[in-house]
């Protein structure tokens, strides 16, 4: 088994341990409940007492609680015997969880000057641009990890399109065997040309992650420092033409007073192009800079307030109580283990990070989620029974028809959508569970949007408990492996990794010209 039960503790008030946001010191801190809202309140004896809200309803926060689950780290971690996160990153034999996404920043170095950014070569007066043979090896680190290697990769920057070996890293992680290969991107050379999206779909890119803060101009113009939405439309009917598996995400960066009326339009448009768009991922904005406390309360926008603005500005088409946290699903990874014998990753970050939901779509004005004709709750519940009750058995058949029956007795018949029957959902969901399943379950996914959000921290409400689950990791040239809120949030491992790697800006433009930088 690749999970059990969480360490954390349940409930509320508690404690756990974060940062100083002015010294960065661990400290200890307190999570409680205040005025319906969660937050966390630490006092650092030098700078003073602070309070953040981590979660703006506490009834849904304790409600995902009872998904929590632990992974057990990885077997080879770089760093052992550490002795506090997040100091030891590396990754550590503190670590929780194993690595379901790698980032890989290939530049600091942009076509684009975002006053939201927290990489670019510009502020940081450095050029971080690792070269390939150096990306190569970021890349195998992470493929080397122990016992899952890691399945999914996205190359990041500053803006990643402008390394000079691009489509070159992109085939390379697929031929290295990553099963997801991404980019993080403005979209703006992918909007440039049809070819340049077509090398990349053939080069092995299976998924864009485009920038996409909104359906109005002024909010790129706020946000981006220019007018960028025909420059996202372009991308969408670029990739329209490409032939291949190419498919587009959504990222939007909510900022509350700037784009947070835009939760619902971000998604019918991408409802509206489903033939290429087959996802919506959230992320609302971390403080990376040092703000006021008022400052802090005006501005923080969280979890729960994405799900009730989606309730609100949907019209109810998608409610609060569709939301379930990432970890519901380590279910399913580990019923496969138990069944087939092959680790899987098993998607045990912590309970508070994120949370996503499944939509059936008939049309754009058209849908359901997955949890209203699906009782996720106790199908969940009993998969992870039946995975413990089945792991180490030498006879797979009757948990496999166990795991069918599971499917079926929790099917609500009554309130699936119109032009589905149970037979075509059941065929297609069981093929989570068969290991002939790829044609049923491909037919079945093109009928599905997700939609997700994860809040990355910042050192206003860090947790380190967080920190101790993450999935989503960053390669760095030195041959570690960093958790994504340790390496941007908290201790300086950016800044560091990067001026440790890097050149001058002045000297960068003397070689190569100031495009770019």
């Amino acid at each position: 088994m690749l999970t059990r039960e969480s360490a954390v503790p349940s409930g509320l008030p508690k404690t756990t341990e974060s940062l100083c946001p002015e010294c960065l010191a661990i400290i200890n801190a307190t999570i409680r409940e205040k005025d319906g809202k969660v937050v966390i309140e630490k006092t650092c004896a030098d700078h003073g007492s602070f309070s953040d809200v981590v979660w703006s309803d506490a009834e849904m926060y304790l409600r995902v609680e009872s998904w929590a689950k632990d992974g057990v780290g990885v077997r080879n971690p770089a760093i052992t015997g550490a002795k506090k996160c997040p100091f030891d990153c590396g990754l550590c034999d503190l670590h929780l969880s194993h690595t379901g996404l790698a980032n890989v920043d290939l530049t600091n170095r942009c076509n684009l000057k975002c006053p939201i950014c927290f990489a670019n070569a510009n502020a940081a007066g450095y050029v971080f641009e690792p070269d390939y043979d150096t990306v190569l090896k970021m890349l195998r680190v992470v493929r080397d990890e122990r016992p899952v290697p890691c399945p999914a990769v996205q190359f990041s920057g500053g803006e990643p399109t402008i390394y000079p070996r691009f489509l070159d890293a992109i085939a390379a992680a697929r031929d290295m065997g990553f099963a997801q290969v991404q980019a993080a991107t403005n979209g703006i050379k992918f909007a440039e040309s049809v070819d340049f999206c077509q090398k990349a779909s053939a080069a092995g890119l299976n998924t864009l992650y485009l920038q996409f803060d909104g359906m109005r101009r002024e909010i790129y113009e706020r946000a981006r420092g220019r007018d960028l939405l025909d420059v996202k439309k372009k991308v969408i009917e670029n990739f329209r033409q490409v032939t291949g598996p190419s498919s587009i995400v959504f990222v939007p960066t909510i900022v509350r007073g700037v784009n947070d009326d835009q939760v619902w339009p971000i998604l019918h448009y991408a409802l509206e192009n489903m033939d290429v768009v087959r996802g919506v991922n959230y992320q609302p904005v971390a403080f990376t800079g040092r703000c006021t406390s008022e400052e802090l309360e005006k501005g923080r926008y969280t979890l729960p307030d994405l799900a009730k603005d989606m309730e609100r500005q949907s019209g109810g088409k998608i409610r609060t109580t569709d939301w379930y946290p990432v970890p519901t699903v380590s279910a399913i990874s580990e019923l496969w283990q138990a069944l087939y014998g092959d680790n899987k990753v098993t998607l045990t970050t912590h309970v508070h990070c994120g949370i996503a939901t499944y939509l059936f779509v008939k049309d754009p004005d058209n849908i359901i989620p997955v949890t209203r004709f699906v009782d996720v709750e106790p199908l969940f519940h009993e998969m992870y029974e039946l995975a413990k009750r089945t792991e180490g058995r030498k006879v797979k058949f009757l948990g496999k028809m166990k795991a069918f029956s599971l499917l079926k007795k929790y099917l609500r018949k009554d309130e699936m959508p119109d032009g589905m029957s149970s037979v075509q959902f059941l065929k297609s969901l069981r093929g989570v569970l068969s290991e002939e399943t790829k044609s049923e379950l491909a037919k079945f996914s093109w009928q599905m949007m997700y939609v997700g959000a994860m809040h990355f921290m910042d050192s206003y409400n860090y947790d380190i408990e967080r920190v101790k689950r993450c999935m989503i990791h960053y390669t760095t040239p030195d041959g570690r492996i960093i958790p994504f809120c340790a390496y941007n949030s908290g201790p300086v491992y950016r800044t560091a990794v990067e001026k440790e790697f890097s050149i001058p800006i002045e000297e960068w433009r003397k070689r190569h010209g100031a495009e770019y930088t």
